[in-house]
């Protein structure tokens, strides 16, 4: 898919407290995320003038540099307002998605240690029109041999760009010809894909995997939600590369893809290989509950 929109070639970036144009929307060569992937971020999806679960994006990103014992944080509403200028500067109310980046900030010296970071953190917000990166179509997958990372060498709960892990089975799908890659976690059941969480569907049944080695992603709370509050049975729990070969659906969830059905597992046809009707049922839920449920957007 083309995601390029020529739109983009003239934003307007947030950097360090001040706009400016793409080219110019530099940081240090000092800054902790150039030095060594020393940052937090968010993705986050504007619709129809709401942004969506834009509290929860918020509460995350300060949990992540807590937990990273981040000095001198920006505050959540100071955060949301460069948001909000940044969207408003290049007119922004619809299909638009923002990456939001918390570094540590710049250093004083070259090196590893927080204490060499002595101005406070360094906030970039990055806005473009994006639709989401997959197809309603559908996706094909293959298992990665990169493990995702377990709560003992680095907890998923920290929502970091130390993205290493990820990128490594991102080449192995690239190598396979594939739109993704699943990663298992440590002992061999299910965590996500490189880049999104991951449902199964069996019986009229919603599985998804615990949130132990995978991200406990903010549009798979949506979706669990959802499925409470419409009374769809839903259950998280370890699953295996058999079930998700054998499942009635399968399909992906994120603030990038939203709601993807998997078509393909390492060669294995899914279903009936095509979104299931579980599938579009939660697509369209999903779509009508970030539309009527984001954060408003003051302009």
């Amino acid at each position: 898919m083309n995601l390029h929109d020529p739109r983009n070639a003239d934003i307007l970036i947030h950097v360090g407290g001040e706009l400016r144009l793409r080219a110019d929307a530099t940081v240090s060569v000092f800054d902790s995320v150039v030095q060594g992937g020393d940052a937090v971020w968010e993705g986050l999806r504007v619709y129809d003038g709401r942004i969506a679960a834009l509290d929860g994006h918020l509460e995350r990103l300060q949990n992540s540099a807590k937990t990273l014992a981040f000095a001198d944080v920006p505050s959540s509403d100071e955060v949301r307002s460069a948001i909000f200028a940044t969207l408003e500067a290049n007119g922004m109310r619809d299909n638009v998605h923002i990456r939001l980046t918390l570094t540590r900030g710049e250093k004083v010296t070259s090196g590893m240690n927080p204490r060499l970071n002595q101005s406070g953190c360094t906030l970039i917000v990055l806005a473009e029109w994006k639709p989401p990166v997959y197809s309603d179509e559908g996706i094909r997958v293959i298992t990665a041999s990169t493990r995702r990372n377990t709560t003992q060498c680095l907890d998923s709960k920290i929502h970091h760009n130390n993205l290493l892990n990820n990128i490594l089975a991102s080449i192995e799908a690239n190598v396979a010809g594939v739109d993704c890659a699943i990663m298992l976690d440590v002992n061999g059941f299910i965590s996500e894909t490189n880049d999104t969480n991951l449902f199964l569907v069996k019986g009229g049944h919603v599985l998804t995997p615990h949130a132990d080695s995978c991200l406990p992603g903010l549009t798979r709370q949506m979706i669990l939600r959802i499925c409470a509050d419409q009374n769809i049975r839903a259950t998280e729990r370890n699953l295996s590369l058999t079930e998700l070969y054998t499942a009635d659906e399968v399909f992906t969830s994120g603030t990038m893809g939203e709601l993807t059905p998997v078509l393909e597992a390492d060669g294995r046809v899914i279903g009936d290989k095509g979104a299931g009707p579980m599938t579009k049922r939660l697509q369209k839920l999903h779509r009508e509950f970030a539309y009527a449920n984001g954060s408003p957007l003051p302009f």
